[in-house]
């Protein structure tokens, strides 16, 4: 460890390139925070010290976990970081029973690296984990592959005390490989046709700035999801299409505001463009989801059976053959312009937002949370009761809600700065949100 200490201090460090999806969502930090944790709770306890060597290993075995971003030059990239800041990664907690719910854990600076951290929480009635990562160097999904990457590795070690997880060679994070699906004219088409973001309302504040950590979630039994699905065969839609309806319901009722009645609202959504394009990123984390606009009208008593046509109708034609490719472009073109182009792309969606004291809430849904992910079909792991993904913590003017799935039972769960936003009104928009969920 010595030897590689004064090495790291005589030799330029190792970089990688970040990709444009990554420095965007680095620089989505401005408006919320880009932490986001893979909470597992189990019924036993885990070995600390094995897990601690899991996470070394994790680190080790990954490039761009053992880095930092790094800001230094024309644009930022990936910079190694020495070994002996790995240990920042692991940590034991005791005693605090309010984190990571409702509190979440600590968030995680990419700056200094390195892009992971694991937190063993101990507990009378059994462990709990949170692996975090920043979504500027993963997407929620990338974030489930970080996780189950680690307790591999530690079903590894429990099984044999010397394994040693294999090195991947850095890989390629950015999109190429679906733009080489469209042609030019495709891809100027995909540019024309694409819907502007328009920021229309917002989830109510108290004031503007910062305040505490907080994650809110409503848990519903299995028969809320099977009548969910019910109601989707009825009227010819999925589950993520009833939860968007859902969704601008609940934000309509919360607000309250006679203007949204019969006027074009909006949310955005997130589609992760690897199940959608099938893309062959193999089991390596990074950032791989895109954002899309959806606008809905609803007049004023309106209920989910009245607009859940016009959602399957808007998602019908938002999930086509070219999802996500005016976004990739996006993104990449403006990162032509370097640097000074993204921080002013930046500094006009903040003045807006000042400005109008607008920002369309967002919805995410992360899809079903396999317990055989994590113990690769094994019993090495003490039981799981429980698997939630805790999202991005935003403040004003910001909102998410995600949704996920565990052995049947869906969960909808924000995470908000408690101050600008009151607890009551987002508790009280969760009700919102099952009042209008079938069943």
């Amino acid at each position: 460890m010595v030897l590689r200490t004064e090495y790291w201090m005589m030799a330029s460090p190792i970089c990688y390139p970040a990709s444009p999806f990554d420095i965007f969502n680095v620089s989505f930090e401005r408006f919320f925070d880009p932490a986001m944790h893979r909470v597992i709770v189990f019924d036993g306890a885990l070995d600390a010290g094995i897990l601690r060597e899991a996470t070394m290993q994790l680190i080790g075995s990954n490039p761009y976990l053992g880095s930092r971003f790094a800001e230094d030059g024309v644009l930022p990239v990936w910079e190694a970081i020495p070994e002996v800041a790995w240990a920042m990664a692991f940590s034991v907690v005791t005693g605090a029973e309010d984190e990571p719910l409702p509190r979440p854990p600590p968030s995680i600076d990419p700056r200094k690296g390195p892009q992971v951290r694991v937190r063993l929480y101990r507990r009378s009635d059994g462990d709990t984990l949170s692996v975090t990562c920043h979504h500027g160097f993963c997407d929620a999904g990338g974030l489930g592959i970080v996780t189950r990457q680690l307790l591999a590795i530690y079903r590894n070690l429990i099984r044999d005390p010397g394994y040693c997880a294999p090195l991947l060679d850095p890989y390629d994070r950015g999109m190429d490989q679906i733009l080489e699906l469209f042609t030019e004219d495709e891809r100027r088409e995909a540019l024309r046709a694409e819907e502007p973001f328009i920021d229309r309302w917002g989830f109510p504040y108290v004031y503007t700035g910062r305040g505490e950590p907080r994650i809110a979630y409503r848990t519903f039994p299995q028969e809320r999801l099977a009548a969910a699905k019910a109601f989707g065969r009825e009227h010819g839609a999925t589950v993520n299409d009833i939860l968007i309806g859902c969704y601008v319901l609940a934000l309509k009722k919360i607000r309250g505001n006679p203007s949204d009645n019969g006027e074009p609202r909006s949310i955005m959504s997130s589609a992760d463009l690897r199940r959608h394009h099938r893309m062959d990123t193999g089991d390596l984390p990074r950032n791989s989801s895109v954002s899309f606009q959806i606008t809905l009208s609803l007049d004023e008593d309106a209920g989910l059976a009245d607009i859940i046509g016009e959602v399957t109708a808007v998602m019908g034609r938002k999930k086509q053959r070219d999802l996500g490719l005016a976004c990739i472009l996006f993104y990449e073109t403006l990162l032509e312009g370097g640097m000074p182009a993204v921080e002013g792309f930046f500094d006009a969606i903040a003045r807006g937002h000042a400005e109008e004291g607008l920002k369309n809430p967002v919805f995410s849904n992360l899809g079903i949370a396999d317990p055989d992910d994590i113990t690769g079909g094994e019993d090495l792991l003490p039981e799981i009761r429980d698997i939630q993904t805790l999202p991005c913590v935003c403040w004003p003017y910001g909102f998410l809600l995600v949704a996920s799935t565990f052995r049947g039972r869906l969960t909808l769960m924000t995470g908000y700065e408690e101050g600008p936003y009151a607890t009551e009104t987002v508790e009280r928009f969760l009700g919102c949100m099952d009042a209008y969920l079938p069943g």
